[in-house]
């Protein structure tokens, strides 16, 4: 059952698009430079999200004794890079067996 419009919140000077008009619109590349200039248009239509690391790590499970991950947790926000590094520099000096 399609609702029905509000008379207090409809505009007749700006009204609601069928999906004829969706369809028949231009993508926001084309637009957005014209209206907006090319730096505001690349800034608007970048990817959402966290941008892709150079170096994907990989994603384990591992068990770790709970004094180890109490004192990682306790040095706060980061512990899992801090401990990622203490990692890397137990490498330098010790081969993996």
């Amino acid at each position: 059952m399609p609702k029905r419009p509000v008379p207090e919140l409809t505009d007749p000077d700006n009204p609601e698009w069928t999906t004829a008009e969706v369809s028949a619109a231009p993508p926001a590349q084309e637009v957005l430079p014209e209206l907006f200039g090319q730096d505001a248009a690349s800034s608007m239509l970048r990817p959402r999200g966290r941008p892709l690391a150079t170096t994907v790590k990989e994603r384990t499970t591992i068990r770790l004794s709970p004094d180890v991950m109490a004192a990682f947790k306790a040095s706060g926000k980061g512990w899992q890079t801090r401990m990622n590094d203490a990692l890397k520099d137990w490498l330098q000096t010790h081969a993996p067996i």
